[in-house]
């Protein structure tokens, strides 16, 4: 007979308004221009969702001067471009179409708001991610200084700066560790100018409130996502933090541990915003070939949230 087993599946998770936007951009663009179609960068880090577009007809590149036919279009990801990137698209007599998400182009419209008004900026963000690299791209080099770890806050010295500070953030962090950092800075510069409505997407906010209701009570914790994933990798170290230290990010090439999974009672699982759901039932699935399991789904919050296409695709 199968021993039992409680899974706790969390809800909200998988995609996110932003991710259902990109990808329903490339297809509606393959849709209205044919195929091929280029994307800049991987639409949203997820190799599942990049395979199958690819079989569609996107052809996916690092930089513009990777497109060999320039009469296709080519679309930016949801992550965002720095603003030379457009720039130089309009020079080659591209078309393109901006899959950026609308809640990290409301940071870039932050970030050039706060430089028109003098303010020097700070940016809490994990270095070499793309959208960090878009963010700081709106503006010109130098003009916002990047900072990710408390650390790095100790460092700043006040004369560092001339004129007044404000912070954003990237759009996909630890909601914890983003406050922390916070905290430091309101300390060390008490009239630092902060966002009007936080940087940090609904979406990251609900899926770690999620997993931070059910880890404390789960044997092992699985997230569901990719390696280059921020928000995926930011959902283990938030059930890690919450009380399952067994937390493991299921990627594309790593094994289901049927042992750990055989010695446990019960399971939490989750999924980054940029994870299809049918990796999370599949994943399912195969838990339950040896275990009799008992889904018990948790939500924390119920998303309507819904981003219109870009106009050229009406």
């Amino acid at each position: 007979m199968k021993k039992e087993l409680k899974i706790y599946l969390a809800s909200p998770r998988g995609f996110c308004a932003g991710v259902k936007r990109a990808i329903e951009i490339v297809e509606k663009s393959i849709d209205k221009f044919g195929a091929p179609v280029y994307v800049r960068h991987e639409i949203v880090h997820n190799k599942q969702v990049v395979e199958e577009l690819k079989e569609k007809g996107a052809i996916f590149i690092d930089e513009l001067s990777d497109i060999i036919d320039e009469s296709r279009p080519v679309i930016f990801s949801a992550h965002g471009v720095p603003k030379s990137v457009p720039k130089e698209a309009k020079l080659k007599n591209l078309s393109f179409v901006d899959a950026t998400c609308p809640l990290v182009s409301k940071v870039h419209r932050e970030s050039e708001q706060l430089n028109k008004k003098g303010y020097e900026i700070l940016l809490i963000g994990h270095k070499n991610h793309p959208e960090v690299i878009g963010t700081m791209g709106q503006l010109p080099k130098g003009s916002i200084k990047l900072i990710e770890t408390k650390k790095d806050v100790e460092n700043l010295k006040a004369d560092d700066f001339k004129k007044s500070l404000a912070y954003i953030t990237q759009t996909t962090l630890s909601v914890d560790d983003t406050a922390e950092i916070i905290v430091e800075l309101k300390k060390k510069f008490p009239q630092i100018k902060g966002p009007i409505k936080e940087d940090i997407c609904y979406a990251t906010t609900n899926r770690q409130s999620a997993v931070k209701k059910i880890a404390s009570k789960c044997d092992i914790f699985f997230v569901v996502g990719s390696r280059n994933s921020s928000n995926s990798v930011r959902l283990v170290e938030v059930a890690k933090k919450a009380g399952c230290n067994n937390s493991q990010l299921m990627h594309s090439e790593k094994e289901i541990p049927y042992n750990e999974i055989n010695s446990s009672n019960t399971i939490g699982i989750s999924s980054g915003a940029s994870a299809p759901e049918k990796l999370v039932q599949t994943l399912l699935n195969n838990i339950k070939k040896d275990r009799k399991v008992d889904v018990e789904e948790v939500v924390v919050a119920e998303e309507k949230v819904i981003f219109k296409l870009p106009k050229e695709l009406n």
